[in-house]
């Protein structure tokens, strides 16, 4: 495994993994994943399709527990996790973003004050009263990026975050986690796009079958030497 980052250095450490292993009946999704994520990182995950990136995520997320080996979380986080496809209520935009903060406890007109407020960041205010299930994909992916923003969450993980959103949509989703990460959230993304890989990762990992085989600075990544199996990935991707 290539990794050129002193995680016992890193600042802050979110997520420590100590040969982690998931599996699904007989599918091995993770195989002895061993891996330090610090807060403020932009950490970009790498691989075909069935590399185990999907279930990386869900496993930070606690969606998904490990079969072996153990995660630890040092210090403690607020996260929210956006999906490939969001999930959207059969309800207005609006209501959308303030059902999560009522069920986290928040008085409803306060959540709707907030939901608005939300929307306005993502720039969906305008569309506040219409339906969640009559927008377009990008639109909903800023719909769902408005419900994790405001929850206030300090760790944002986001599963092929503009996968078949048209080239405008894609803009508008990248510009609002590069918004986001600047402003101090942290990061872990899946991509398979890898210009968006280059544009927004601090720091990237490629799977393959479940295994972590390169784990890299991101100008390292593209540039510097990687195991076999990662560089013919990476060549194919960008051949």
């Amino acid at each position: 495994m290539s990794d050129t980052r002193p995680h016992e250095a890193l600042p802050d450490v979110l997520f420590k993994l100590n040969a982690v292993g998931v599996q699904f009946g007989r599918v091995q999704a993770l195989l002895d994943c061993t891996l330090t994520i610090g807060r403020g990182e932009r950490l970009a995950l790498v691989g075909a399709n069935g590399s185990g990136k999907s279930t990386l995520l869900r496993h930070l997320h606690g969606l998904v527990p490990a079969f072996s080996g153990q995660m630890l979380r040092p210090v403690p986080a607020r996260q929210a996790m956006l999906f490939q496809r969001p999930y959207m209520l059969r309800t207005s935009v609006q209501n959308n973003v303030a059902i999560g903060l009522w069920l986290g406890g928040m008085r409803w007109r306060a959540a709707r004050e907030q939901a608005l407020a939300a929307l306005e960041r993502v720039g969906l205010a305008g569309l506040a009263e219409r339906s969640g299930k009559t927008l377009s994909g990008g639109q909903q992916q800023r719909l769902a990026l408005a419900r994790a923003w405001a929850l206030k969450p300090q760790v944002l993980l986001l599963d092929e975050p503009t996968a078949s959103l048209d080239p405008a949509a894609k803009r508008e989703v990248e510009s609002l986690m590069g918004e986001f990460a600047d402003a101090g959230m942290t990061l872990i993304f899946s991509s398979h796009n890898l210009g968006q890989v280059k544009r927004l990762a601090s720091r990237v990992i490629y799977l393959e079958h479940g295994h972590v085989l390169a784990d890299a600075p991101v100008k390292s990544f593209f540039e510097g030497a990687l195991p076999p199996a990662a560089a013919q990935f990476l060549k194919g991707e960008l051949g």
